[in-house]
């Protein structure tokens, strides 16, 4: 399905009429904070290919990151992206920003939270505050996560967007933080607001499913003590955060993202086994209670996935096969104790 990185990344890029017709009625330029990271480049490339077939190549797409990888940086200027280099650190001046109608806010800290908490509280929660004060009159699509929910019984189905939030550790208080501070700017200063609470994208070198096929075909144990999760193809969660900007709302409105499968690890690692003729080593037992979301309110506002799990699942199986790029980005799916 995907031959090389160039052909996968087209393929996240590649916007579906649904997205374009919502593009089309964009309101002001679009800023993407902290589009550096494993699903920036992509969204971003994403929203210039969406709003030129759209007919909207006024609307200037504007990527901002440290930039890290300056090859990353490159390839997105190449596209038609304008690309800004900026450290959005909590202590940063937010003036120098480039203005915009339209923000998505990806910027977050995730791993290496359990050895600072402070420092993952300061990115997590005091600078989307700053960030809500500096595009207060925007739209705002903020990325959150489905770990403000708590584990919940796997026989009910996940967490709708009333279940209330109940964050196991650190890093998810500190996302919730991110969330009430987003929340607190909408309700004072009516500034629209959508809070994506992501559960677990997947695009072939990073996710669930790269974690579960290189233990299989490594020979190396799969933990199925959190034997149940919930993923969702890059490209549709990208595509969500672009349209849910037309949704955005004051006060803000929360938007669980996954896709509509509660997947079992123990049969994800069986099917693995089948597809790279391996025997999956299994450890641990399942226990009853699992992260899981239900995303079936994004499901009515935005469709499906384009790829279901089965055919995600084979593309990760042949990725591995012919030794695609595979980043060292493990999602520990596995913690249960917040600990990251």
């Amino acid at each position: 399905m995907f031959d090389s990185d160039e052909e996968l990344e087209q393929r996240l890029a590649e916007p579906p009429p649904r997205l374009v017709a919502d593009l089309a009625g964009m309101d002001g330029d679009l800023v993407v904070l902290g589009a550096g990271g494993k699903m920036g480049p992509s969204l971003c490339h994403l929203a210039r290919r969406g709003l030129d077939a759209a007919g909207r190549s006024d609307v200037e797409v504007v990527a901002v990151s440290r930039w890290s990888d300056p090859e990353v940086e490159k390839g997105l200027r190449e596209r038609g992206v304008r690309t800004v280099r900026f450290d959005l650190s909590p202590d940063a001046d937010l003036a120098g920003l480039p203005d915009a109608g339209n923000v998505v806010y990806m910027v977050g800290a995730k791993f290496g939270s359990a050895a600072a908490p402070a420092q993952t509280w300061a990115v997590n929660a005091f600078l989307p505050a700053a960030v809500a004060r500096r595009y207060a009159d925007a739209r705002i699509a903020a990325f959150s996560t489905g770990n403000v929910y708590p584990l919940v019984p796997v026989a009910d189905g996940g967490c709708t967007e009333d279940h209330r939030p109940d964050p196991v550790g650190e890093y998810a208080m500190s996302c919730l933080g991110r969330e009430r501070a987003f929340e607190y700017a909408s309700e004072r200063h009516g500034t629209r607001v959508t809070l994506l609470r992501l559960n677990y994208a997947v695009d072939l070198r990073y996710g669930v499913l790269a974690d579960v096929a290189r233990s299989v075909h490594a020979g190396e144990p799969v933990d199925v003590t959190t034997g149940h999760v919930n993923v969702v193809w890059q490209a549709y969660a990208n595509e969500v955060a672009l349209r849910s900007l037309l949704h955005a709302a004051s006060p803000a409105v929360a938007l669980n993202v996954t896709g509509p499968e509660t997947l079992s690890v123990r049969r994800l690692a069986a099917r693995f086994g089948q597809l790279l003729d391996a025997s999956p080593v299994i450890a641990g037992e399942e226990a009853p209670t699992a992260l899981l979301s239900d995303a079936t309110r994004c499901h009515a506002l935005f469709g499906y996935p384009e790829l279901s799990v089965g055919a995600l699942v084979e593309a990760q199986a042949a990725w591995i096969r012919k030794g695609g790029t595979l980043w060292d980005k493990p999602t520990k799916f596995q913690r249960r104790d917040g600990r990251f």
